[in-house]
């Protein structure tokens, strides 16, 4: 700065630097207009008024509430610096000067947002935390129900048998029908695919060996697991759910019943009988599934399939799928029940805790089905 005086630093400013105080001159038209170029200008100059500034409005032209903000942020600037004197205000500028330094200045009209990364760890993060979380009482519940179930065995009395035929009734034979519809359409598929793709390579009788192992040992019960799962594990949660809002659940325990007694062990005992029988029926309409798209599409007869199906297949690829039955009944059932029991508050309550507890039981049934198989498979089972 030494040496110099006038500065012109646009069309819109001047410095002044001769005098003891750097004088800063406004000119032209201060309106919406030129904003952006003035916004620019400024933060050029405040930067050089380190001790202050006198700021002279007597050559602005034209003076809007943009340009009117502007000077009031221009001064504000200046001030923080050292001191602003505002000089040579026209009469036709003073008012409106005046009503915007009157006004509070703009506050922020939303929060300032996290970098995306920051947001991402943070979901990944809370989801985690609401994970661990939930596994943990998860975890904490199957071993109560387990201690229920182990001490139902020593005192049968405290099983209750019309409830535990019912829960056959609904969770057994209501699901047959789906169950084997599914399974009979899956095998006939699984052929009719195998057939296609085995057939470029003269392979096609090889298709019986490929349903027989993959349906017995894992799409038979696996598939069975996850439709029970959507219909009967569903179905606990929304009526434990139910009880839970009318408050049933609470009388129970005013009246001195283990609610685990009287609504977790008569669903678990139920599906721990079914699901294995369900497993083994959901085998029988699979292969059945098979034996009918052999027979249409390779002209393989029902019997010559049982034949050929009777040498390759042994009895440990259905032992493989069918003792995966109760581990799955297990999750199922704990999964369900423990949604249901907490419910609380509203409906919307017990629609989240259903969706949960058949995602959460069909999710878990994969894990130990993908568990089963590495397992098996290092057993040489």
């Amino acid at each position: 700065m030494a040496g110099s005086k006038n500065i012109t630093i646009s069309s819109f400013i001047t410095l002044d630097t001769s005098g003891p105080s750097v004088m800063i001159t406004l000119l032209g038209d201060w309106v919406l207009d030129n904003a952006q170029q003035i916004d620019k200008d400024m933060n050029k100059v405040a930067s050089l008024c380190q001790n202050g500034a006198v700021l002279d409005c007597s050559s602005i032209q034209g003076l809007d509430t943009a340009g009117a903000l502007l000077v009031r942020r221009y001064a504000m600037a200046v001030d923080d610096a050292g001191s602003a004197i505002l000089t040579g205000v026209l009469a036709q500028h003073k008012n409106l000067l005046d009503v915007v330094s009157a006004c509070p200045p703009p506050a922020p009209t939303e929060p300032d947002h996290d970098p995306w990364y920051v947001t991402v760890l943070y979901e990944l993060g809370e989801s985690a935390f609401s994970f661990m979380n939930s596994a943990r009482n998860l975890l904490g519940f199957i071993g109560l129900v387990l201690s229920r179930l182990f001490g139902a065995i020593f005192d049968p009395g405290r099983i209750r048998v019309i409830p535990l035929i019912h829960q056959l009734e609904v969770v057994g034979l209501k699901a047959m029908g789906i169950v084997g519809l599914i399974s009979f359409l899956i095998g006939a598929v699984m052929v009719n695919q195998g057939a296609v793709q085995l057939a470029k390579f003269g392979a096609d009788i090889f298709v019986i060996d490929m349903l027989g192992i993959s349906h017995l040992r894992e799409l038979g019960i696996l598939l069975t697991a996850i439709i029970v799962a959507g219909r009967s594990g569903s179905s606990f949660t929304a009526q434990i759910g139910s009880m839970r809002l009318n408050e049933e659940v609470d009388a129970m325990t005013t009246l001195g019943m283990n609610t685990l007694d009287v609504l977790v062990l008569p669903r678990l005992l139920a599906l721990l009988i079914a699901l294995p029988l369900l497993g083994f029926y959901a085998d029988i309409l699979g292969i059945m599934g098979g034996i009918v798209m052999a027979w249409f599409q390779l002209d393989i007869a029902p019997a010559n399939f049982i034949v050929y199906f009777r040498d390759v297949i042994t009895l440990d690829h259905f032992m493989a799928g069918i003792l995966k039955a109760p581990f799955f009944a297990i999750v199922i059932v704990v999964s369900g029940c423990y949604h249901g029991l907490a419910v609380s508050g509203s409906a919307a309550s017990l629609g989240m805790r259903t969706t949960r507890s058949v995602v959460q039981s069909i999710f878990l049934v994969i894990v130990l089905d993908a568990f089963f198989a590495v397992f098996f498979t290092a057993i040489g089972l």
